[in-house]
């Protein structure tokens, strides 16, 4: 009985994820073959949460939140990719990717994470680089609302330092390699 129950929630949720990929309208024609890509991949049955660190299953999913100040987005610098990126981290078993985001805010920078739109923005292929390079993150991207502000307690294990920058200033050469088109969408 608890099996069944167990293979219910897991296809509840393999639904829910497949629903907050479709709801992303594609920017441009590589963000629709990702898009199509990560539905694909879902649809196959395959593992979608990484079970062991860093890259089992070598494919998994994560959630990417973007505080966003008017024309300033927060990154941080990340000890293990080794680029400045935004706040995120890997969507366990049975999580929504939303509710990663909320748990990932408060690990990561102390803060309750107040969403501008409830579903993702962006959705991503890459190929991870850095000190766990190898594997490959299907990353869905969503967005907070940020207050410059606000004094950010942020997790030094993970990161550096955290920086927002203004977007016109992000340093494009040492991010993750979708972020010009991550910004061309945000800002449309």
């Amino acid at each position: 009985m608890r099996t069944a129950m167990r293979t219910a929630e897991q296809t509840t949720m393999r639904a829910e994820i497949r629903a907050e990929v479709l709801s992303i309208e594609p920017l441009d024609e590589l963000e629709r073959t990702f898009q199509r890509e990560v539905i694909k991949w879902i649809d196959s049955g395959a593992e979608l949460c990484r079970r062991q660190k860093p890259d089992i299953p070598p494919v998994h999913l994560i959630s990417y939140f973007v505080l966003v100040d008017g024309d300033y987005i927060l990154l941080v610098d990340h000890i293990n990719a080794e680029l400045w990126l935004p706040t995120g981290g890997h969507v366990e078993p049975d999580e929504h990717p939303r509710d990663t985001v909320t748990r990932e805010a408060s690990e990561e920078l102390s803060i309750v994470g107040e969403f501008l739109q409830p579903a993702p923005i962006f959705v991503t292929i890459t190929e991870t680089v850095g000190k766990t390079a190898g594997h490959t993150d299907i990353s869905l991207w969503y967005l907070l609302q940020g207050c410059r502000s606000e004094k950010l307690v942020y997790d030094a294990t993970e990161f550096k330092s955290v920086r927002w920058f203004h977007r016109d200033q992000i340093p494009l050469n040492r991010t993750d390699k979708h972020m010009d088109r991550f910004l061309q969408k945000l800002y449309l």
